[in-house]
């Protein structure tokens, strides 16, 4: 289980293809910590470290997940962020985040608003993912509040901490997120579509 709250970020060092698999192995600065089998998320997909070398360790992607997400459009070089299981003793600063990521948005907009910025993402709206107002949404694994919810889109307003310290910095009109809605949302929206 995550928080949304993101760590650190990682870059993108090599990617490995193997059958309909993917390799990433990222240099991040916790790398000294992590332990095989333990779980990261990556841009809001949870993967499991499956080997370590120095400061880089390697994680897999299946076709599944390759497909469900933005994984496949990651390059060399290219950062991701990066956030380690929360403890049991830990704070909840963001929401529950599961590292399942549901759909893929492309951002419309990037708007500076003078001292923050202001992101609008449209998604598919006939998976029957919903956002609220004032709500979370994890998008690339930040835990982030809607200030702005339609069927088919939302905006999240993105402080200068926020932008600064993930890879929000490097998104672009056109670009492709992961998005991971709000557990609660998706229980409530589930029982009610019984």
């Amino acid at each position: 289980m995550f928080t949304g709250i993101i760590e650190t970020t990682g870059r993108v060092e090599a990617i490995r293809a193997e059958g309909t698999n993917k390799h990433f192995t990222i240099s991040a600065p916790f790398t000294n910590e992590l332990k095989i089998d333990q779980s990261v998320a990556h841009n809001g997909i949870c993967l499991t470290v499956v080997d370590i070398a120095a400061d880089k360790y390697t994680v897999t992607a299946i076709d599944e997940t390759l497909q469900k997400t933005n994984l496949n459009s990651v390059k060399e070089g290219d950062l991701v962020n990066l956030e380690r299981c929360m403890q049991a003793n830990g704070r909840f600063d963001g929401h529950v985040v599961q590292g399942h990521v549901d759909q893929t948005a492309v951002c419309e907009s990037v708007e500076d608003q003078n001292g923050s910025w202001l992101f609008t993402f449209r998604y598919d709206a006939s998976k029957g993912n919903v956002t609220v107002e004032k709500g979370s949404i994890c998008v690339n694994g930040i835990s982030l509040t809607v200030v702005n919810s339609q069927e088919d889109r939302f905006s999240v307003a993105i402080i200068p901490y926020t932008y600064e310290h993930t890879n929000l910095q490097h998104i672009k009109s056109g670009d492709t997120v992961n998005l991971e809605f709000d557990i609660i949302g998706k229980y409530v929206a589930r029982l009610l579509g019984k």
